[in-house]
């Protein structure tokens, strides 16, 4: 079979590429899945280039996340079927046409989702549906957030809104704000304009924002905080430009603001079956009925690999590069 292999660590695109190796078989617990496309992910191309939390041995496979087909039953496997479409969020190596899994890890994938929707369902959009019930906000509250016209920026929004929850984007250019506007994601400002603030309140009414998403770090951390009411909790999602959030200790200490941080894999793991489960079904169907939207940048076949990290890596793209075994 084929699979994305680097003997060194490095740019994805200098490092990756197709070997065969042999198809691997499931052992008790688990299946073997035929990969029909996989995304490619910051924390993928960290990995190969050694940077990320998990550093794997070389020669090194690849991936994490993927949409695949059950071709294969390990020991005591009862609730999955040969021929089901499955996605998975957590199987390294998943660059390749064929994987092993672990059975209870994977979501089976209803036939009116699209391949390439369920392709990207679980990494990202499962943890920005999490980080919104993290925030523990309610109907009617005002929340928000940076980055607002990255991947995740765009699904909390449109998340939010359909839980009837006000979200508030904060980009740095006013093209982002008509970026998003064609998405039809509104309530969006831009900071480079220098009354930015007060557009803030204007569009909110002077309502109290309860909760603020910070996947920037650096100054913009600040800029969050700084627009929370009394009360208000900074949840430090990301550090996209800065390992280190500036935020005013006056903010802080007059405003009783709390700050904590979000780690998908860790808050995720704490959740309870029922309400994982609640939560991916909410999933399913946003993506479904069209409220939430998936897009995609590009389709690459494997062999192609360079090019669409390439593509995953430009600025201003729009939607998931996936690539196709």
């Amino acid at each position: 079979m084929r699979a994305l292999i680097h003997s060194r660590f490095g740019e994805a695109e200098d490092v990756l590429a197709v070997e065969e190796r042999p198809v691997p078989e499931p052992g008790a617990g688990q299946v073997r899945l035929r990969i029909v496309l996989s995304p490619i992910h910051n924390h993928d191309i960290w990995t190969v280039r050694g940077t990320y939390g998990y550093k794997p041995e070389l020669p090194a496979a690849s991936g994490t996340e993927a949409l695949g087909i059950v071709d294969a039953l390990g020991e005591g496997v009862e609730h999955l079927t040969v021929g089901q479409r499955v996605a998975t969020g957590g199987t390294f190596g998943a660059w390749a046409e064929y994987i092993v899994a672990n059975a209870a890890g994977l979501i089976p994938v209803p036939d009116a989702l699209s391949d390439e929707s369920a392709a990207q369902l679980v990494s990202m959009p499962f943890s920005t549906i999490s980080l919104l019930q993290f925030l523990d906000v309610n109907e009617g509250d005002w929340i928000v957030q940076n980055a607002a016209n990255g991947a995740v920026g765009r699904m909390l929004a449109q998340l939010g809104a359909a839980r009837g929850v006000h979200v508030l984007g904060l980009v740095r250019r006013a093209e982002g704000v008509e970026e998003l506007r064609a998405q039809g994601i509104e309530n969006v400002i831009s900071t480079d304009q220098d009354d930015w603030r007060e557009q803030a309140a204007r569009l909110t009414g002077g309502a109290p924002i309860v909760a603020g998403v910070d996947s920037v770090g650096g100054s913009a951390s600040g800029d969050v905080l700084s627009l929370l009411s009394e009360g208000g909790t900074l949840v430090a999602f990301g550090a996209m430009n800065s390992p280190v959030m500036e935020i005013a200790s006056s903010d802080v200490i007059f405003k009783q603001a709390i700050v904590k941080g979000f780690w998908g894999s860790k808050v995720i793991q704490q959740l309870d079956a029922a309400t994982r489960g609640a939560l991916f079904g909410e999933l399913i169907q946003r993506v479904t009925d069209g409220t939430l939207t998936l897009p995609v940048a590009g389709v690459f076949d494997a062999a192609d690999i360079a090019d669409a990290v390439r593509l995953s890596k430009t600025p201003g793209r729009v939607g998931k590069v996936l690539v196709r075994f």
